[in-house]
């Protein structure tokens, strides 16, 4: 029984280890502040925002996503999935926002420590 549990616990770690971490999208979207992502942006973001649909730079990409988010004021953000595979992954997950509940697509990639955004798309 105990090496049951060993080797459960054991697993968990490993996995916890290799997921990336999430955590600054998600309090980005939570609080509507797109000047967060900065960091995690690629040097080319694919968008997709209900007035606006292509590839831009990371910087252009947040200033996208600012003037969506002063647009409607946020006031929530949930995670319904997150997957990650090898060295990519994506988040989907609902935005509320003053304007409406919209479906959010993010998928990125990771390299050692950091994570990456490849895309964006917000319906």
């Amino acid at each position: 029984m105990k090496k049951t549990v060993f080797t459960f616990a054991f697993i968990l770690s490993v996995l916890s280890i290799q997921a990336a971490d999430i955590k600054t999208i998600v309090n980005a979207f939570n609080s509507g502040n797109a000047t967060l992502l900065a960091a995690c942006m690629d040097t080319e973001v694919d968008m997709a925002l209900p007035e606006t649909a292509r590839k831009v730079n990371g910087r252009e990409a947040v200033d996208l996503l600012a003037r969506f988010f002063e647009a409607g004021k946020v006031s929530g953000f949930t995670v319904a999935h997150h997957a990650d595979k090898k060295k990519s992954g994506f988040i989907v997950g609902k935005l509320v926002t003053e304007k409406g509940d919209f479906r959010v697509n993010i998928t990125y990639q990771t390299n050692n420590d950091s994570l990456m955004i490849q895309s964006i798309r917000i319906e």
